[in-house]
């Protein structure tokens, strides 16, 4: 299995959006690129850490419907 990566766009319910290789902090206004190296950086970190959730969430249901399949009650 391969190690999660950001995913492009919005981070969860934040100002910020990944494009490319570069963070943008967005607003109303328009958006301005995040250039400080730790903050950017913990957004890298934080976007992996979402990645990975979203990634045990998904194994998690794949599993789930892999003992549905052999379990017709729904039990593990």
């Amino acid at each position: 299995m391969s190690a999660p990566t950001p995913q492009q766009g919005r981070l969860a319910h934040a100002p910020v959006v990944l494009r490319g290789a570069r963070w943008w902090l967005d607003g109303g206004a328009g958006s301005v690129p995040a250039s400080d190296p730790a903050f950017t950086a913990v957004l890298d970190d934080f976007a992996l850490a979402m990645a990975a959730a979203d990634q045990a969430v998904a194994n998690l249901l794949i599993r789930q419907d892999g003992a549905s399949s052999v379990d017709p009650g729904g039990r593990w």
